[in-house]
């Protein structure tokens, strides 16, 4: 999560950045277009102004006033031969030297062929004036740009953070930490609204685990006497097949009512491990013979470990059941170091399985067989209670592959 926070970070900053670039560049553009106009306008003016001096005097003395000339050679072409009487102007890009550009005014000293009178305004100065101003608004801008990206990034590292926040407490709910919550955020926005929801997300999502939970405890609370009941009247009856069928749909009762209490019992947090240090090998065999299932186990020559064997056996029973039961046989269990792996080569976990884990009263796909799912929710419990890693995958090849790694 660390890099998509900065790229949210950096993402705000250059968009701030990028922004500002383009208000600057709009006005940096209006200006300039705006003050060469103007320019262009006040020498178009101050020609004119000039040219009708000049053409006063020169019909009152005949000399040249204003630095006014008659057919000068670089005249524009457009303005050799203006209208009778009139005042025309041009604009000359040429630049030769200090001179240019510039903004030439024209107009006839007398009738049709008579010599033209013509003046040159250079808007050189001015136009460099411009440049000067295009200038420090470019340094002005950047300034400006190196101020606002610190503060962009100062802004949306307070955002990233206030996010961060609710984040982590998200992450901390769906690894089960139901009193995790994001606490009272500063201001009124967007993020304060997400933290409050998941907030209140968390605090229906606990009651209603916590009610599941009370529930599951107190059916299978309320179920152990009538299910002991039970069995002490199928003792009662005359042997035969009706006598074997109930004692073991009975027996079958008593299980599922010894699984809801243990599962009541890890949801509470009641358990607690009892640590030995104990061959990890013949536990492990130890735990397979006693399903009395058919079960290769391959390496149960390791090394010992500290862990609690009870609730070891626990975990490799249950999980062994569930490859017969679910899987496809061979099934074969293998201990290596630390790890055990518990193989079958049915169908493989069904999909849903593996992407939400087990759930309890729910066996997945109906190719798996029978159950009440509870078995895997057992050994994923009883692993969390060793500090152990239970991982579920299937193989390549096919069937289901449980991973149970204890830790150091």
């Amino acid at each position: 999560m660390r890099p998509a926070r900065a790229s949210l970070r950096w993402k705000i900053a250059a968009l701030a950045a990028a922004t500002a670039l383009l208000v600057v560049a709009a006005v940096g553009v209006l200006v300039h277009v705006w003050t060469a106009g103007d320019i262009r306008d006040r020498a178009r003016a101050r020609a004119f102004n000039s040219l009708y001096s000049a053409m006063d005097v020169h019909r009152r003395t005949g000399t040249l006033a204003d630095g006014a000339e008659l057919d000068p050679p670089d005249l524009p072409a457009e303005l050799r031969h203006p209208a009778d009487g009139e005042r025309h102007t041009a604009y000359d890009e040429r630049v030769d030297g200090n001179i240019g550009p510039s903004v030439w005014a024209a107009q006839r000293t007398g009738g049709p062929g008579s010599p033209v009178l013509a003046l040159q305004v250079n808007m050189g100065p001015e136009l460099h004036t411009l440049r000067r101003l295009d200038m420090v608004m470019v340094l002005a801008s950047l300034a400006a740009l190196a101020a606002a990206v610190p503060l962009a990034v100062y802004g949306a590292g307070l955002l990233a953070r206030r996010l961060r926040r609710v984040s982590e407490t998200a992450v901390r709910i769906s690894a089960g930490d139901l009193d995790a919550r994001t606490g009272p955020t500063k201001g009124g926005d967007e993020v304060a609204d997400i933290a409050a929801t998941v907030d209140r997300m968390a605090d229906h999502l606990g009651q209603r685990l916590r009610t599941e939970r009370q529930f599951t405890a107190d059916v299978a609370h309320e179920l152990r006497t009538p299910v002991g009941g039970l069995l002490a009247a199928a003792d009662l009856l005359p042997p035969g097949e009706t006598e074997d069928l109930l004692r073991a749909r009975v027996r079958d009762l008593r299980g599922l009512v010894e699984d809801l209490l243990e599962i009541s019992r890890l949801d509470a947090g009641a358990e607690l491990p009892v640590r030995a240090r104990v061959p990890l090998g013949a536990v492990v065999a130890e735990a397979v013979a006693r399903t009395g299932l058919d079960t290769e186990v391959v390496g149960a020559e390791t090394g010992s470990v500290e862990t609690d064997p009870r609730r070891l056996e626990r975990i490799v029973g249950n999980l062994v059941v569930n490859a017969h039961r679910h899987g496809g046989t061979p099934v074969r269990v293998t201990v290596e170091g630390r790890t055990v792996v518990v193989r079958d080569h049915g169908p493989g976990f069904p999909p849903d399985l593996l992407l939400h884990g087990p759930r309890r009263f729910h066996t997945g796909a109906k190719e798996r067989g029978t159950g009440h799912g509870l078995g895997l929710t057992i050994a994923l419990g009883q692993a969390r209670l060793l500090g152990a890693e239970l991982r579920l995958d299937n193989a390549p090849d096919g069937g289901a592959v449980a991973t149970l790694r204890l830790p150091a």
